[in-house]
């Protein structure tokens, strides 16, 4: 009687090469995930210092310009750090390539900050004996010319993300655009928010309509594309057990806390700033302006979930080899 063989390669469903990944994971670090919060928060203030411009609030659009100035200067450090030189920056402007979206975001990045940096230039000059006639236009064609590009820099580092093959990113690239804007709108109107409150003291009108507008309904936004990001990563099968979905990169491990704090925050604070009262008062200010400070912090959470689930996403094979796998597959009872 023959001896019965024993197996000696285990029956398992090749998932990687040799236990090393599908894909390469990304080699952005941490400063990319606060570049991408604080290029929206350069975006959103911009567009709030051009808003009170146009209906001559000028102590707000002078605000609006430093804020947009140094939201400007955190992105180009984070930018920088995560780089490696700065040189490098300088050496994607050699070049002009309308295909590649880091190309095209370098030059949206350089435009938007040459005019926000002459609307600062020219507040400055203001205050340092330019007379007014020539300061004053100055500000207000800078100002104006940064909020119209800030819709491209607010939305482009979404289609940098998804035009990667990491899976949490890429499933995702019809909803990024959305929530990057709508989050961007909330930062900004935010931001507009608390330096209403900080301006001058209460006096007795409506407090911050305009921003405070705008801050809810950026994250009124914000939250309906983060949604509809996840229903769409939800309809993504993997077929593993433990991760079904491409969504599992965000329901589970840090991305799933950061992003469960980010739509707390969010919703938590715009609610405040909406039932905060209209009228000028201490109590509006204050809870207004808490409230504010909850919306950027959403804001910039849900940065952060969405790079470490992308991350996560890229190093777990499932994500990549099991929706493929369920493409290939037939249904049962086809050949």
């Amino acid at each position: 009687m023959p001896r019965a063989e024993r197996r000696m390669v285990p029956d398992v469903t090749p998932m990687s090469y040799y236990g090393q990944p599908v894909l390469k994971a990304p080699t952005w670090k941490w400063p990319i995930a606060g570049y991408l919060f604080t290029g929206g928060l350069a975006a959103g203030t911009s567009l709030v210092g051009a808003s009170a411009r146009i209906r001559r609030d000028r102590r707000l659009a002078s605000a609006a310009s430093a804020a947009t100035l140094c939201a400007l200067g955190a992105s180009s450090a984070f930018l920088i750090e995560d780089l490696g030189r700065p040189s490098r920056f300088h050496h994607m402007l050699r070049v002009v390539k309308v295909t590649s979206p880091m190309s095209v975001g370098t030059w949206i990045f350089s435009l938007f900050s040459a005019l926000a940096g002459a609307s600062a230039a020219a507040e400055v000059g203001e205050r340092a004996g330019v007379p007014e006639r020539v300061a004053r236009p100055a500000a207000a064609v800078a100002q104006v010319g940064s909020a119209l590009v800030a819709p491209a820099l607010a939305t482009y580092t979404a289609v940098l993300v998804s035009d990667t093959a990491v899976p949490a990113w890429h499933d995702a690239r019809r909803q990024l655009p959305w929530l990057f804007a709508g989050s961007a709108t909330a930062s900004g109107g935010a931001m507009g928010v608390v330096l209403s409150a900080a301006l001058a003291p209460c006096g007795g009108g409506a407090f911050a309509a305009g921003p405070r507008r705008m801050a809810v309904a950026g994250a009124l936004v914000e939250v309906g594309a983060d949604e509809a990001m996840h229903r769409r990563l939800r309809s993504i099968n993997t077929g593993d057990v433990a991760k079904p979905s491409v969504d599992s990169a965000y329901a589970t491990g840090q991305p799933r806390r950061l992003a469960r704090a980010a739509r707390a925050c969010t919703v938590g604070g715009a609610a405040a700033v909406a039932l905060a009262g209209r009228r000028d008062r201490p109590r509006t200010r204050l809870i207004a302006g808490a409230g504010a400070l909850s919306v950027l912090s959403g804001a910039a959470l849900q940065r952060f979930a969405i790079f470490h689930a992308g991350r996560a996403s890229a190093a777990d094979p499932v994500y990549t080899v099991g929706p493929q796998r369920l493409r290939l597959v037939p249904p049962a009872g086809q050949p």
